[in-house]
């Protein structure tokens, strides 16, 4: 069974960067799709990047983030620079056992406990 754990989280300035990493077990992530999301008090999940045959980006991190991956680590990154405070929020990896990526959450089957970004201004 696929397991997830994020690191990297922290407190940053604003216009900082910060690097966020998913360490994968119990499968090589180049069979499925990873991808990052974000989770605000308050507010919906959020789609920020995803990676499997191909990329995307949400639109508010398009240019600003980058999804990577590691298979020698089996390990995912997602580089976040020119970070907002409305960057602000809890970071969580996910995996979806399909090449495919796509923004909706509901398509995600395994999930890590997520790691805290907070930007101040």
């Amino acid at each position: 069974q696929v397991q997830l754990v994020e690191s990297g989280g922290g407190l940053v300035q604003a216009g900082g960067s910060l690097t966020l990493s998913c360490a994968v077990s119990g499968r090589t992530f180049s069979s499925y799709t990873m991808a990052w999301f974000r989770q605000a008090p308050g507010k919906e999940r959020e789609f920020v990047a995803g990676t499997g045959a191909w990329t995307i980006y949400g639109d508010s991190v398009e240019g600003r983030f980058t999804i990577s991956g590691d298979s020698a680590k089996n390990t995912v990154f997602l580089q976040m620079n020119g970070l907002k405070p409305e960057d602000t929020a809890v970071y969580y990896c996910a995996a979806r056992n399909s090449r495919v990526p796509t923004h909706a959450a509901v398509t995600y089957s395994v999930w890590g406990q997520g790691t805290q970004v907070t930007v101040s201004s």
